[in-house]
């Protein structure tokens, strides 16, 4: 069997549930895109991703904040196999629209933010000294 033929396994992914981990991924790198922002921060050498979602009470009342998070839930299932980083933590936060934004504009939010935030976790950063 040839490497082309063989399945790409996905990271394996889990729930961010305590508080002082979403405050962690607060202080690290965003991208917004659209009905969502995303935050990724990078947390050890486990192969591990670990993904939150949150909505604060702009978004509407809690009918409309459970129904943001769970459209983001579903979008983080079908995009985050392909694009999660292993050792990273991801917050998914819920912005204006997010409940009514058609369905393929908001796989595209969530596509468009998570390859801006790889692309900028591959960049290497200026140190202020010129290359050898």
């Amino acid at each position: 069997m040839t490497d082309a033929a063989l399945p790409i396994a996905s990271p394996p992914i889990a729930r961010i549930q305590k508080r002082a981990d979403f405050l962690a991924c607060a202080k690290a790198a965003y991208c917004a895109r659209g009905a969502v922002l995303i935050q990724a921060r990078r947390r050890d050498e486990n192969l591990l991703v670990r993904v939150g979602f949150t909505a604060t009470k702009r978004i509407g009342g809690a009918v409309e904040r459970n129904r943001a998070k769970r459209r983001l839930r579903e979008a983080a299932r079908r995009i985050l196999p392909e694009l999660a980083h292993p050792g990273f933590d991801y917050v998914f936060i819920a912005r204006g629209g997010v409940t009514t934004r058609e369905w393929p504009r908001l796989l595209d939010d969530v596509k468009s933010a998570l390859l801006r935030l790889a692309a900028d976790r591959d960049r290497p950063h200026m140190t202020g000294q010129a290359p050898p």
